[in-house]
């Protein structure tokens, strides 16, 4: 409809000025005012075939350099025009119209210097160029889509606007081309510190996926700097006139489940959630080839369960879905995790990333603990929006024995970022 004002408009507008012009060459005659009449003739008659002229014959396409980007990446497009008759044209502006999602900037581990202010990446991303056309048939417009956040994004549509040198005339048609962009969360540079703990006074270290299950006594050796001064053997000590202490049984426990809160609060800090996804894409990345059996599960709206050795090795699933989630659900974190662990049986450890503790989360972690053998909580979140109740929640938790561990603005803008889970 507004097409077809448009077009009825300008055509008004073209031949009121012919008629114009005709009619004072008529009454007033002489040389001068048919000379002015058949001067801009040409140029009105041009007119007139511009607003007949059909921009959306145009063939329109459009390339990208690649579907699958890392977040904070470039994508190179370029948008390719082709028309069978070369009409002289004065100018052309070239619009790509995207979706809203890509109305954010990802700096990489630069982005959290902004974690208390994280509206400071958000901006209007318009990717528009000015070409004179000419008599050309083909046009090919490059351009560079920067800084990509994290997501599922969409290149809807391109639109054309084209005018003649006086901008009497102006005519727009927009091309539906639709692409898609898969932007991956950012790998970042961890320093992981797990299970090097030492014994006592001892610098023997030990891996906490591996540990000693000190009821079963399998042998006596000699005594060893690390060693408990529980495990002596008293007798063999005796016997042998050296320090002997007992060999126990190695039992590995190496089970170990990443849970991402994705639910959707009310003072949610977006920035804060990205954080949580890269963290946990990054830990899995971090243990992909050791013998850990890793598992990630995402509590939102809906409840997704994933596993390292089933995802062919986190190339498959459990990126692609790290690539789209978004956070969701009205039902807050610490219940849905109660009811979601509710049927689990005895875990040996947890990594829980959320970004929201209450009262509830203390107490199902409370829960937790009685049948899982650690627990680990990564609280992510601005220094400016914790608020005074949580600061007092997470004295509590750790007054109570939980390992929680606060990552703010200071620890995540460092490279590498140390994570620890122990």
């Amino acid at each position: 409809m507004k097409v077809t004002f448009r077009f009825i408009g300008n055509l008004l507008f073209i031949l009121t000025l012919i008629i114009v012009l005709f009619s004072y060459a008529m009454f007033q005659g002489g040389f001068v005012s048919w000379f002015l009449f058949y001067s801009f003739l040409p140029i009105l008659l041009y007119l007139l075939v511009l607003v007949c002229y059909p921009i959306k014959n145009w063939k329109v396409t459009r390339v990208l350099s690649g579907r699958l980007i890392k977040a904070g990446g470039t994508a190179q497009v370029v948008l390719t025009i082709e028309r069978k008759f070369p009409f002289p044209l004065y100018y052309g502006i070239f619009e790509e119209i995207m979706s809203d999602s890509l109305n954010r900037k990802d700096r990489k581990h630069h982005n959290y210097s902004h974690l208390n202010e994280p509206e400071k990446l958000l901006f209007t991303r318009s990717m528009k160029k000015i070409f004179l056309i000419g008599f050309r048939k083909r046009i090919e417009i490059p351009f560079k889509l920067e800084e990509l956040p994290r997501g599922e994004h969409k290149l809807e549509a391109v639109r054309v606007r084209i005018s003649d040198v006086f901008g009497f005339v102006k005519k727009e048609h927009v091309f539906t081309l639709e692409d898609e962009l898969l932007v991956q969360p950012h790998e970042r540079e961890i320093k992981l510190i797990d299970g090097a703990q030492s014994f006592e006074q001892g610098q023997t270290a030990v891996n906490s996926f591996q540990l000693e299950n000190t009821t079963v006594a399998t042998g006596v050796r000699e005594y060893e700097p690390g060693d408990r001064f529980s495990w002596i053997h008293w007798k063999q000590t005796a016997k042998n006139q050296m320090v002997m202490t007992k060999e126990f049984e190695i039992e590995r426990s190496n089970q170990l489940l990443l849970i991402l809160d994705a639910t959707l609060p009310k003072n949610i800090n977006p920035l804060a959630f990205e954080a949580s996804v890269e963290l946990a894409l990054s830990m899995l990345a971090k243990l992909e080839n050791t013998t850990s059996d890793v598992h990630l599960l995402t509590i939102g709206s809906e409840v997704r369960s994933f596993s390292i050795r089933e995802s062919n090795q986190l190339k498959g699933d459990i990126r692609y879905y790290l690539t789209k989630i978004q956070p969701d659900g009205e039902e807050s974190f610490s219940r849905l995790l109660k009811e979601t662990m509710q049927g689990q049986k005895r875990l040996e450890r947890l990594v829980i990333f959320t970004s929201s503790i209450d009262d509830f989360f203390r107490l199902t972690i409370q829960e937790l603990k009685q049948r899982t053998a650690q627990i680990v909580v990564m609280f992510i979140q601005g220094s400016a929006f914790i608020l005074e109740s949580e600061q007092k929640m997470i004295a509590q938790m750790k007054k109570e024995g939980t390992k929680i561990h606060v990552l703010t603005e200071r620890q995540l803008a460092a490279t590498p970022l140390e994570v620890s889970i122990r």
